[in-house]
Parts: structure tokens; C-alpha cells; sequence
């Protein structure tokens, strides 16, 4: 089959990428970041006080240290080595070590980096910030009445393609499909995928779950733990999805009345499912993406394949802002009482390390944080629809 690919179909292909390439266009990177004078820095404090920050930060460095230690990143027009962010983040770990004050963490900053801010959704400087967390699943490896929800691996059939390889002005996008013949068309879409009853044939079950909306949003978080009726725990982690577009299912719950748009949430949208059974296929399916998994030993990963920190691991979109990088942001987060539920809201600000991406973090406007897992971080996660800035924080060049 790759065969294939390599040879006799190049030319068909090469056609086909040569007119669905101005689909993945976009703004120059001067478009993403623009870089700040001290007079302009923001007024830096931890909410958090540095819990988890430096595990977080080992995380990136981790990464960092598995690539080319000359691999280029971008902010703004500014360009740093792999080398040079893991110098900028073990200075800025060793500080915090210190646990230094809100002025000396100011002062520190203003003397040895240079910070760079998002330009926002147009150009107003404002990012939209939601969240996400870990869910827990229960599973079966046996398909039953009780588990008879399939969370697939990968397809057999399904193939991804580098652009890149084709056209250097599309290095690091890709498209995915399967073929028919001498064609390749896109990949089943989520309706489907569900609905194809020798699906499994092309996609082994990992395992069966017993809710078909946790399922759902599994597969929107990107990792989860399963915890099957073995006594065993899994964790399932985001391998690759059908190439279909995110559609947000929240959105045309909004548009068709269902759930007024300040009531909007992810446990507004599971209560309306629940309490609407007929109208769940219909629903779930709006969102044409359908995500298939891999088993890891730990979990949960973001993109850069390293374990996520609570509260220290951001989602972005990869293609624009700098992979691994730390960020600063500011923002407001729930409070939560006894019964799980917000009785008031706070402002926040801290430090994150760029770790993540997803499929409906797409612009110089939106951003993601990781919760973690437990009652707060899915309150948290599920109820997080707030602007704020968004930073990053890169050491001065000698």
C-alpha cells in the first residue's frame, strides 16, 4: 500500500494536494505575538505560588531535549534554538526555587526576559479561555449490554499524509483520508463510523465503555482512565483523529434554543442529553471528528507526548504559538463549594507551560487549561468560558 503512494499514485496526489493547499493557509507569524516593551510588561503573580511549576517546566524540557537542539521556534519575528529554551526555562526553575516575592519576580523578569503577548481574537488582545480535565470511564474489554460502547485504535485503513513532503510551504500540515482505488477520499465521518457494524474489522476496540455521551467526551478531552470491571485501570491517550473539523455541539444547542448561551457548560449540554435520550445521535454526530486512542503506561499526555501537570499545562493552537514555550496568562477561574457547584468566580493569573493542542483551540484567540481530575476539575473545566491575555516568556539573547 505504501508502495503505492511512492510511486504510480504521486502525480494523482500531488494534483489533489495542489488544490486543497490554500485550505490550510494562513497569517504570517507576525500576526501571532507581538513583542512588548517594559513598559508594557504585565504585573506578574503566581496564583498558585509556584506549586507544580517545576514539574511542569521538566516536562518541556524533556521535549526539548529529545529534538535537534537547533530546531527553530517562532515568537513574532524572533526566532530561539531548542538549546536556548531549555537555558531560558532551567534559569527560570532555579529562580522560582527561590520563592521569590511579587516584586522580585517582576524585577527578575524585566532583567532577563522578554515577553511577548497574543494579539487576540482580532486584534483586540483578548483570549478566550476554557478548560479541560482527565475524565474516568467504566470499561469492559468484552462487548456486552452493559459495555457496549467501542473506544477504537487506530484504523487499519486510514492513511495520513505529509504535506510537507510535497510542498515545503506546507511543512507540519497533513490531511487524512483512506483510498479507494487511485483516489483517496476523507475519512468516515463520526455517523459513520458509528453506524458501520464491521467497524471493528478495521479498528481494534481498546475497549468498551459504558456511556456513549462519557465516551463523547473522551474523545474532546483527548486522555482519560478507564477503569474496566477486571479491576484493571488504562489510560487511553489521543493517537489520531478521522480529519473531520471539530464542530462544537454546544454551539448548535445554542443556535437551535436548546440551552440559552450564559447557561452554556458541559454539564448543561450532559443534562440535556440525559434527560433527551432521542435526540443524542443527532446531536453527538454535528461534530463530524471522531478520535481513536492508544494505550499508554501513564497518563495524561498532552502533544508534545509528556504528562500533563494541573493547573501548569496549556492547550494552543501548535501551528502559530511556540511548542513547549512558557506562558503567562490572566483570566478568571470558579470557586467551588461542598456540592460541586460555582458560587462565585475570581480573578487568576500564573504560569503555564505550552504542552497541548486540540482540535477546537484553533486561533490567536483561544486557549485551554488542563484541570486535572476530580470533582473541581470537571466543575472547573466544564464551566471555564472567560477572556483574558495571554503571554510568553522567552530568556534574552547574550
Amino acid at each position: 500500500m505504501k508502495k503505492f503512494y511512492q510511486n504510480k499514485g504521486i502525480a494523482l496526489l500531488a494534483a489533489v494536494l495542489f488544490l486543497t493547499a490554500c485550505t490550510f493557509a494562513g497569517p504570517s507569524k507576525s500576526l501571532f505575538l507581538e513583542r512588548l516593551g517594559f513598559d508594557q510588561y504585565p504585573d506578574f503573580f503566581d496564583y498558585w505560588y509556584y506549586d507544580n511549576l517545576e514539574h511542569s517546566i521538566q516536562k518541556s524540557i524533556s521535549y526539548l531535549q529529545r529534538i535537534p537542539q537547533d530546531r527553530l521556534f517562532s515568537f513574532d519575528q524572533d526566532q530561539y534554538d531548542a538549546a536556548h529554551l531549555i537555558r531560558s526555562f532551567e534559569i527560570f526553575s532555579e529562580f522560582i526555587k527561590t520563592c521569590p516575592s511579587r516584586s522580585e519576580l517582576r524585577d527578575f523578569i524585566a532583567a532577563n526576559y522578554q515577553v511577548y503577548r497574543s494579539v487576540g481574537h482580532n486584534f483586540s488582545g483578548k483570549v478566550l479561555f476554557t478548560g479541560y480535565y482527565e475524565p474516568f470511564l467504566r470499561g469492559s474489554y468484552n462487548k456486552s449490554k452493559a459495555y457496549p460502547y467501542p473506544v477504537y485504535a487506530i484504523p487499519g485503513d486510514l492513511v495520513s499524509i505529509d504535506l510537507g513532503k510535497f510542498d515545503s510551504s506546507l511543512q507540519g500540515k497533513k490531511i487524512i483520508g483512506r483510498h479507494i482505488g487511485q483516489t483517496i477520499i476523507p475519512y468516515y465521518n463520526r455517523k459513520e463510523i458509528t453506524d458501520l457494524s464491521n467497524f471493528k474489522k478495521t479498528a481494534q476496540p481498546l475497549a468498551y465503555v459504558d456511556n456513549q455521551i462519557d465516551l463523547f467526551f473522551l474523545q474532546i478531552q483527548g486522555s482519560g482512565k478507564i477503569f474496566m470491571d477486571n479491576g484493571q485501570v488504562i489510560n487511553v491517550h489521543y493517537h489520531c483523529s478521522n480529519g473531520r473539523s471539530y464542530r462544537s455541539i454546544g454551539q448548535l444547542l445554542i443556535k437551535e434554543g436548546k440551552i440559552p448561551r450564559a447557561l452554556m457548560s458541559m454539564q448543561s449540554i450532559r443534562r440535556y442529553l440525559k434527560d433527551n435520550p432521542g435526540e443524542i445521535d443527532r446531536i453527538l454526530n454535528y461534530n463530524q471528528s471522531y478520535v481513536f486512542f492508544k494505550i499508554e503506561e501513564k497518563g495524561p499526555l498532552g502533544s508534545l507526548n509528556v504528562q500533563l501537570t494541573p493547573g501548569r499545562s496549556l492547550a494552543t493552537d501548535r501551528r502559530i504559538f511556540p511548542l513547549a514555550a512558557l506562558a503567562y496568562l490572566k483570566t478568571r477561574i470558579p470557586l467551588i463549594d461542598g456540592d460541586e457547584k460555582i458560587h462565585d468566580w475570581e480573578n487568576f493569573s500564573g504560569f503555564f507551560m505550552n504542552q497541548d493542542t486540540g482540535g477546537a483551540i484553533k486561533g490567536t484567540g483561544r486557549a485551554d487549561l488542563f484541570f486535572g481530575s476530580g470533582p473541581y476539575a470537571k466543575t472547573a473545566a466544564g464551566h471555564l468560558q472567560h477572556n483574558g491575555q495571554l503571554y510568553f516568556l522567552i530568556l534574552n539573547k547574550n
